[in-house]
């Protein structure tokens, strides 16, 4: 049995935050029933990659019931009403006020229900000057300053994946599971609001307050603004391998066990990380010297057996192949297709994937349910 086995969540939801809180709620167990307009999510069609399918759609709506709903017509609004009746949680990232114009918005909605944990999800929030602005991804990126830390010297880049649409799912997610421990002990439900620009400018805590203090931090790629060495060196036969050095201790291990130098951890250039952050060009260059005159195998063992944390600069295809990827069978409608498992096991154990629905597959059935004849 799934933690969230007996619970229905009705998720009115479009894009990513959206549906991948919704899948969050599916993968621990809970009926999710997708709330589509007419002409169905858009992220449907974001791409036609995987056998005529969206690869966005497959990946955020596995285990979900398709119902079409267009709540502007009496018989469609009369189904959302009796499905919120009986949900438990209600999810929705339409634009800020779309249900509200339709009598539904989630206070209304609460006060009908008492127990119902509603969550929204917005670009900026339910009030303030942008509070009715469009807000995508990259949008958020930009506007909350990730991307001023993100990328190269040279440029700001965006985060090579929607992270903030995906983060502000998981903290939907989070928000309501905190809602559901509350409702079991006091009965009452919750009205919650999330934005994606909260979750990133809590993110984005660090870097605010070092601009704050006067040390504003700067874009240097695979480098670590605050630790050295911490970044990226390539090996002799052409292989990048980025190496992580947290405290003194592990300095001295790399200096004495890996690159052969034991004098550099009493050098005062690298005596301390607040050293070698001001001398980082001296210390990459030391760290540097070494990679260049060994083999990526050689320095992987030497690493290994110096208990340094390193890695691999992987890509796409380095994913696929590694050795500890986990992937889950997802059942869509054109077959199957394999993606990456959720990062929990529960006890012991991997989940299996209910199927992908097709566009409003589940509509007739579920009006017989909640609507009756």
């Amino acid at each position: 049995m799934r933690p969230l086995e007996g619970l229905l969540a009705i998720s009115v939801e479009q894009a990513i935050a959206g549906p991948m809180c919704g899948r969050l709620l599916a993968d621990g167990g809970a009926r999710v029933v997708k709330v589509e307009r007419p002409e169905g999510d858009f992220a449907r069609a974001y791409d036609r990659l995987l056998d005529g399918e969206s690869i966005y759609f497959v990946w955020l709506n596995r285990g979900k019931e398709s119902v079409v709903c267009d709540l502007a017509k009496a018989e469609d609004r009369a189904l959302f009403e009796a499905l919120v009746a009986k949900a438990d949680v209600l999810v929705q990232n339409l634009k800020p006020g779309a249900l509200a114009k339709l009598g539904l918005g989630t206070d209304v909605l609460t006060a009908r229900h008492p127990r119902l944990v509603a969550c929204s999800i917005s670009g900026y929030g339910d009030t303030g000057p942008f509070a009715q602005r469009k807000a995508y991804d990259m949008l958020i990126q930009a506007e909350s300053g990730l991307a001023s830390v993100t990328g190269s010297a040279d440029e700001p880049s965006r985060v090579g994946i929607s992270i903030v649409d995906i983060t502000t799912g998981h903290l939907a997610y989070e928000a309501i599971l905190e809602a559901l421990l509350r409702r079991a002990t006091t009965g009452r439900g919750a009205d919650i609001r999330i934005s994606m620009f909260d979750a990133m400018a809590e993110y984005m805590s660090v870097p605010m307050l070092q601009g704050i203090q006067g040390s504003p931090q700067p874009r240097i790629g695979l480098r670590h603004t605050a630790l050295a060495p911490y970044g990226v060196f390539t090996t002799r036969d052409g292989q990048p391998v980025l190496i992580s050095i947290q405290n003194e201790r592990e300095w001295r291990s790399l200096c004495e066990k890996v690159i052969g130098q034991p004098d550099a951890a009493k050098d005062p250039r690298f005596a301390s990380n607040s050293d070698r952050v001001a001398n980082r060009e001296a210390t990459d260059a030391l760290i540097q010297t070494w990679f260049s005159a060994t083999d990526v195998g050689d320095a992987i063992a030497r690493l290994d057996g110096a208990d340094i944390a390193f890695g691999r600069v992987s890509d796409w295809a380095a994913l696929r192949d590694h050795p500890h990827l986990r992937l889950m069978d997802v059942p869509f409608a054109k077959g199957m297709t394999r993606l990456p498992s959720p990062a929990a096991i529960w006890d012991g154990a991997m989940g299996e994937s209910k199927p992908v629905p097709k566009l409003g597959q589940d509509t007739a059935r579920l009006r017989r349910e909640f609507l009756g004849g």
